[in-house]
């Protein structure tokens, strides 16, 4: 298995145990691991399969395993209505659990289109947010519950900073409950941003749809809208969802809010995995360093 993120010794998954744990998971449904590519290692591990079209998606963390069932139905569902996002894996029940792992598997799509843009997703959402209501219920949007898990399973965390961002969570949790959405509620992508479209021969696709739930469609006009300002990503890309979508989240005076909660979102997703993946401990320190000082110009850089 061929891994290109390093991980670290003494972490839930070390390298011998995602190698184990991509396995299991094969073995389960009679797939082929070896020479496996490990894609990404934050949430989850993300293998592209070298012998087979297929993408194994492994949830890391205890606290994230309620969302491989609320996956696997948010892709049946866009899948029903041919709204243009990755597929299942037909054939194999899912979610797949084996060795005490559970995982996603998806069929693989090669990425040789143009680049995504953010008009790209403007089209997209806007295709996803109109569709009839799913005939079951997905979870309600609470995204500051899943940072709060986070920060319950974090492999390691100083005291100060546990304190701090518990506090942190609260008071935006005050904040958030107070927020009158001008926007009509429903399904929404949940971590919507150019990271999350794949560009395939047929055209631009939605995947990672773990955090699909009904909630305010605001909050999927927002990721764009944090990376303008925290990742310093051209203003064009955002300009061109707002575009696009027909509304400029940035110009609600709720918008303040959504991007505090984003924040939490992208600094805490890590603290499951810190000692798995050790290189991300920078990268984090930065960011707790900007919260604590209120620094809302600073540049962050994405975790690997």
């Amino acid at each position: 298995m061929t891994v290109d993120v390093q991980a670290g010794t003494s972490g839930r998954y070390t390298r011998a145990k995602l190698a184990t744990a991509l396995r299991a998971i094969c073995d389960a449904v009679g797939l082929d691991p070896k020479g496996a590519r490990l894609l990404r290692f934050v949430n989850n591990a993300v293998f592209q399969l070298s012998a087979q079209p297929v993408v194994v998606r492994i949830v890391l963390s205890p606290s994230l395993r309620h969302r491989a069932d609320n996956v696997v139905k948010a892709a049946t569902w866009l899948a029903e209505h041919d709204v243009p996002a990755v597929r299942l894996l037909p054939g194999v029940a899912q979610p797949v659990e084996a060795d005490g792992h559970l995982a996603t598997l998806w069929q693989s799509v090669p990425e040789n289109g143009p680049r995504p843009t953010g008009f790209d997703l403007a089209r997209l959402l806007r295709r996803m947010h109109e569709l009839p209501h799913a005939p079951f219920s997905f979870d309600r949007w609470d995204p500051l519950l899943d940072v709060r898990r986070r920060i319950a399973d974090a492999e390691e965390l100083d005291c100060g900073d546990r304190a701090f961002l518990e506090l942190r969570v609260d008071e935006v949790e005050d904040q958030l409950a107070s927020l009158r959405f001008p926007l009509r509620q429903g399904a929404i992508h949940g971590d919507a941003h150019l990271g999350n479209l794949i560009s395939g021969s047929t055209g631009m696709l939605l995947c990672d749809l773990d955090s699909v739930c009904v909630g305010p469609r605001e909050w999927d006009l927002t990721p764009l809208a944090v990376g303008m300002l925290r990742f310093g990503h051209g203003t064009e890309r955002y300009r061109a969802l707002a575009r696009g979508y027909g509304f400029d989240v940035t110009r609600w005076p709720g918008f303040r809010v959504l991007r505090q909660v984003r924040e939490l979102k992208l600094t805490t997703g890590v603290l499951p995995i810190l000692r798995s993946n050790p290189d991300v401990r920078t990268e984090l320190a930065r960011r707790l360093k900007t919260f604590r000082s209120g620094d809302m110009s600073a540049k962050w850089t994405p975790y690997q």
